[in-house]
């Protein structure tokens, strides 16, 4: 990509502020060019059959399997994210290819009785054309899979514009598949990729030739990209901010849900969108959880993520650190308790600037702060007296509603949350934390997360238009609804 004409993107590692390589975005012939060699490639793909193209996705899972280690280390030295992480998020790449293999042969429409006799009636999916796929810096490898496998699997061909913080990571990835394209006679433009900044971005969302726009990110970048596509009736598959929050109940599990809690707010220092930002935790557990928050929050390592013994990496970059401040500050202001202080790390091993100490803040439901997505490592405590649908009501509260989750061994307690009138987020957990998705359920949220589904059950449809069929194998042609026309 060095011979690209558009601005110069370069990539320094928040593990120790090391450079670690630049790109070329692309100008607007050159992305003009890239949707147009897609294109050409769509006529061609489609017309493979399913199965064919999930035997593609097989050996890309093959491919990704050999070289997980070095990905993983990848993803973890340009985002900052843990080893373990980084693995992890591979490991979703391996995942979801395996689910495309198996969905490749099951990509079921259903049937349907006529009220014409001599008649009937079938659905079918057919791929939609080109997915633009716009993702974020904290799973710069995971989320672009969960859409190229399934849109690939379809019959789609797919753009992808990474964040400009993680370019490496997608030129991994594309040197990757375009091995496993070259051996198996895969078109050039299946998979394309187009680095640059916003702009991209906005070229994307305007462009009549991209019928899906999948994008991952804030909820001020999906509003965007929503309008932008919605204007010119296009389809949006939004995956934004998360506010999420797990309720403590007192007839919780006290030390199982400390796992789930301290990993939830501290993994990938907090800059999952899954992140637990909230703990709504009952008065009558309140004051043991939080002694117990407070002494596991004391045993946290926090350093080179490429290090296994350290549990907490970076942020992203000192401008992530500034906004994990100003929240800081904002909470105090508020009236916030501080119990366990936060701060940026200084000295040797932290010379990016990009370490900070997870923070444990005490706060009240109804503080704007608490109301906000800081994509830090920054803990909500906040109390109920009453009963379950006190706790519900209190998560509901918050504009976003992706992820969510409640301790409790009470039967009654479990379903209510799960019920209709119970949590408002697009995933609902009971005694596991608000992060670790699995590959097999859909992902993603309510309200201002957006409202799409990315990875398993029928995620899939999204990357598809439906068509419904009706045939007459009859000798006559009779209308629906009984009507007549004689001639």
């Amino acid at each position: 990509m060095a011979h690209w004409k558009g601005e110069r993107i370069v990539s320094y590692s928040p593990v120790d502020g090391a450079l670690i390589g630049t790109v070329r975005g692309a100008d607007r012939a050159e992305y003009d060019a890239a949707v147009a060699c897609a294109q050409e490639a769509f006529h061609v793909w489609r017309t493979w059959p399913a199965p064919k193209r999930g035997e593609v996705l097989r050996q890309f899972g093959e491919e990704l399997r050999k070289h997980k280690a070095d990905l993983g280390k990848l993803v973890s030295y340009e985002m900052g994210k843990s080893y373990q992480e980084g693995l992890g998020e591979v490991q979703e790449m391996i995942d979801i290819c395996d689910f495309a293999v198996g969905l490749s042969r099951q990509l079921h429409g259903l049937t349907m009785h006529s009220e014409r006799p001599e008649h009937r009636m079938y659905e079918q999916w057919h791929p939609v054309g080109l997915v633009g796929i716009i993702s974020a810096f904290n799973f710069p490898v995971a989320v672009w899979s969960w859409n190229t496998a399934l849109a690939w699997v379809c019959g789609d061909v797919c753009l992808w514009k990474p964040s400009e913080k993680t370019p490496l990571c997608s030129i991994a990835c594309q040197r990757i598949i375009a091995q496993v394209f070259a051996r198996n006679g895969v078109p050039e433009g299946v998979s394309v990729i187009v680095n640059g900044g916003r702009e991209v971005g906005e070229w994307m969302s305007h462009d009549a030739r991209i019928p899906l726009v999948s994008a991952t990110g804030s909820t001020r970048m999906g509003k965007a990209v929503g309008a932008s596509v919605g204007e010119r009736l296009g389809r949006a598959l939004l995956e934004l901010g998360g506010n999420n929050a797990i309720i403590i109940s007192d007839k919780a599990d006290l030390d199982m849900s400390l796992i789930g809690c301290v990993f939830g707010a501290v993994g990938t220092a907090g800059q999952r969108c899954t992140s637990t930002r909230r703990l709504i935790i009952h008065d009558k557990v309140y004051e043991a959880f939080k002694q117990k928050l407070v002494k596991a929050y004391g045993q946290l390592r926090i350093g080179d993520p490429l290090d296994e013994k350290n549990h907490v990496g970076p942020l992203i970059d000192t401008a992530a650190v500034a906004l994990y401040q100003r929240a800081l500050d904002a909470a105090k202001a508020q009236g916030a308790h501080i119990a366990v202080e936060g701060g940026v790390m200084t000295g040797a091993g932290y010379e990016s600037g990009c370490y900070v100490t997870p923070a444990i803040v005490e706060a009240t439901p109804d503080m704007p702060i608490v109301q906000e997505e800081t994509f830090a490592p920054i803990l909500y405590l906040l109390r109920y007296s009453g009963d379950i649908h006190e706790a519900i009501a209190i998560q509901n509260n918050v504009k976003q509603g992706l992820s969510s989750a409640i301790m409790t061994l009470d039967l009654r307690e479990a379903e209510r949350f799960l019920s209709a009138a119970g949590s408002d987020c697009g995933i609902a957990n009971v005694n596991i934390g608000t992060s670790g998705a699995e590959i097999g359920g859909a992902f993603g949220g309510e309200k201002e997360t957006g409202g799409g589904r990315e990875s398993g059950s029928d995620a899939w449809k999204a990357y598809m238009r439906r068509q419904t069929n009706t045939i007459n194998y009859g000798a006559k042609l009779p209308l629906a609804q009984g009507i007549t026309f004689d001639l």
